[in-house]
């Protein structure tokens, strides 16, 4: 005779096993939710943070730029460097790594000029100068070689302390006639004036 199985109590070997089964998955799915929400925060984090910055880059490069342009729109220079044409054109050879570079184009049936300011280094200066056929000895000390009429043009004012020097650069026509002032106000990064001229 076959005797019934009795229901399993509470407290008999094994009673707790299916409680125990859905009380795991319950947990497993509490765990897989936060490992999934926590992997969604990371991302956005990774994601977010960078973007982020670029925006405020951005933004802090546009308003700098802005910045150049109202600062030489009122003297009639351009903020940036002038095309290659123009420098191949003029003679004027801006050195790389230049900054606060702009400059100034004016064109009449006599003479054409272009003005252009760099702030550059020593190595940049020597490397320009020697572009243009001329050295560093040829810089004389307190020669504002630029005219009162050429600085009027673009705003420039040679008043501060300095220490300025310049040279005139002439060569054979077509070739243009370069005049140079330089402030050394800051002795590793001297400030760089250049009014190329040309005669058709």
């Amino acid at each position: 005779m076959t005797v019934p199985r009795q229901p399993s109590s509470p407290d008999l070997p094994g009673a707790s096993d299916t409680p125990g089964r859905d009380g795991g998955k319950t947990e497993d799915r509490r765990h897989m939710i936060r490992r999934r929400w926590l992997t969604a925060t990371i991302i956005v984090l990774l994601i977010g943070i960078p973007a982020g910055y670029l925006v405020i880059s951005a933004n802090q490069s546009r308003d700098s730029g802005r910045d150049k342009e109202s600062k030489y729109s009122a003297t009639g220079l351009t903020a940036g460097w002038p095309s290659k044409v123009q420098r191949r054109l003029y003679d004027v050879p801006v050195p790389p790594y230049s900054e606060e570079v702009a400059y100034y184009e004016t064109n009449n049936w006599r003479t054409s000029r272009l003005y252009v300011q760099f702030l550059t280094s020593n190595k940049g200066l020597d490397k320009f100068l020697h572009q243009i056929g001329t050295t560093g000895p040829h810089l004389k000390m307190n020669d504002i070689t630029i005219s009162k009429r050429d600085q009027k043009v673009v705003g420039w004012e040679f008043t501060g302390p300095g220490p300025w020097s310049g040279l005139t650069h002439e060569q054979e026509d077509p070739a243009p006639t370069l005049d140079v002032v330089v402030d050394r106000s800051n002795a590793q990064h001297p400030m760089v004036y250049v009014v190329s001229t040309t005669t058709p």
